[in-house]
């Protein structure tokens, strides 16, 4: 897998490339032919969303490629090599995109044959940048006769060199005449798919904002799933976080958008699936850290592999179970759900009023959420219980630190404020948790080791350490609160 970090230019028939000496060395340009076939559904799915699966021949990359939206001018790129059959698209390829096509046929929309022309900027070995002079005949098919388009551009594309040489090569090229191309891909430009629908609101009004907002954790929580099927770093985290902000917001803005309960359900059911997960990932990094701080003395018997093989077998399950999801009908149900909403949701009468006042009582509301939350935990007698009830506080804090985020851009900067306010509650009241749950799973791994005759003694040290934080952070609590108090009053 790779990273793309390219500028694309469209230029004319008889554009001429500029002299590029003086940036680096320039070698080139060498000549080739492409041949690539291109794979969508038959409503063009993944070209909605930026996808773009092909199977190229000819070049110096030859196979399957298949190119995953992450950031405006960074995309993720996944290469196999060429199968034979044209007809049918490789497996692990089809299993990435499946939250695209929702197990929707793939087959042959379209054809590019690229006259290729490629000079290469370098420093000695280096490879820094290279600009590729494209001549393309696209084919699409699906008509009778198949439509026909010719054009010419030119990407410059980062290899090893630096992003400001990448500028200083795109400001060359535009003075010579090239333009920024405002299509995302060759397919794009070709085909010119619809976007994925999205609800045409006025701006300025809180639906727009929420809108906006909710279509943007959709694109992520998308954008996350071929990751987690690839189980790469991170990923089921970002996921996770990413229908807990839907989950959220859906919450907040019930006066904006309404009848989503069906849909919160969901997110909460799979923010289930891949918490299991992430939890594992979590406590498992955190053993390994806290075994490579002791000194080698205090690490007695196999502590390592039961805090860290062990939890990584229970993290592989934990991957099957999410595979499985990732294939179902629910999953799929609730992804489609989920475009629904964004394309035609259903409105409330808030949605028309101006973000500014609306969306700024909204903020206000859930910060009030977290403080009642709070009183409630700390008028009860029993420490237990107390403690089962500053959870609450925490998820409560946590709902309004999402909220703030939401409106970051449209309310400004006292809206990253409160967030960062919410962010502290809920990091100190975290931190507490994780120190209980970490005493509880070396609780249950210290039986196991317990019953299998090892020795224990590490894991009362681990023990040790977990309870001192989460005391620490028990004690810290007063003081974070006062002062996000302090700070709340100058921001609401």
């Amino acid at each position: 897998m790779g990273i793309e970090i390219e500028d694309k230019f469209d230029v004319t028939a008889d554009y001429q490339l500029p002299d590029l000496s003086g940036l680096a060395e320039v070698v080139g340009p060498k000549s080739f032919q492409l041949v690539a076939l291109y794979y969508d559904t038959p409503d063009l799915r993944l070209a909605r969303r930026g996808v773009t699966l092909r199977r190229r021949r000819g070049g110096a990359d030859p196979g399957w490629h298949l190119k995953l939206p992450k950031a405006k001018g960074v995309r993720q790129e996944i290469a196999i090599p060429l199968t034979r059959s044209t007809k049918v698209v490789p497996a692990e390829l089809a299993e990435l995109v499946r939250a695209y096509t929702r197990g929707a046929e793939l087959g042959v929309v379209a054809e590019l044959d690229t006259r290729r022309s490629v000079t290469l900027l370098k420093d000695g070995d280096r490879k820094l940048v290279e600009i590729a002079d494209d001549r393309v005949k696209g084919t699409v098919y699906g008509t009778d006769p198949p439509a026909v388009m010719r054009w010419r551009e030119v990407e410059a594309e980062l290899l090893e060199g630096d992003e400001k040489l990448l500028a200083k090569t795109g400001k060359r090229l535009r003075k010579a005449g090239a333009t920024p191309s405002p299509a995302t891909s060759k397919l794009a430009k070709l085909l010119d798919p619809p976007p994925a629908p999205h609800a045409g609101l006025e701006p300025g009004t809180a639906g727009h904002t929420v809108m906006a907002y909710l279509s943007g954790q959709v694109t992520a929580l998308l954008s996350q799933d071929p990751r987690v099927r690839r189980e790469e770093e991170d990923a089921v985290h970002q996921m996770r976080v990413a229908a807990r902000r839907l989950r959220s917001a859906l919450k907040a803005f019930k006066p904006v958008v309404r009848n989503t309960s069906e849909i919160q359900d969901e997110l909460r059911w799979l923010g289930g699936v891949l918490g299991e997960v992430r939890d594992l990932e979590v406590i498992r990094a955190r053993f390994a850290r806290e075994l490579a701080g002791l000194p080698p003395e205090l690490v007695v018997g196999p502590v390592r592999a039961r805090l860290g093989d062990d939890l990584l077998r229970r993290e592989r399950e934990g991957y099957d179970t999410i595979r499985e999801t990732l294939g179902g009908e629910r999953y799929y149900a609730l992804l489609d759900a989920l475009d629904a909403l964004v394309s035609e949701p259903e409105l409330g009468k808030a949605a028309a009023d101006p973000a500014e006042t609306r969306l700024a009582d909204v903020a206000a509301a859930n910060w009030n959420r977290v403080t009642k939350a709070y009183e409630t935990a700390q008028a009860i007698d029993d420490p237990e219980q107390r403690e089962i009830a500053m959870h609450d506080v925490r998820k409560a804090a946590k709902r309004a630190r999402y909220t703030a985020e939401a409106l970051r851009d449209t309310l400004g900067k006292r809206m990253g404020t409160l967030a960062k306010l919410a962010e502290d509650v809920q990091e100190v009241l975290g931190a507490h948790q994780d120190g209980v749950v970490a005493q509880e799973t070396l609780a249950e791994e210290a039986g196991a080791a317990r019953r299998a005759g090892e020795d224990t003694f590490t894991y009362g040290v681990l023990a040790g350490l977990e309870r001192a934080a989460a005391d620490r952070a028990h004690e810290d609590f007063p003081r974070v609160w006062s002062e996000t108090m302090a700070g709340v009053e100058k921001v609401l």
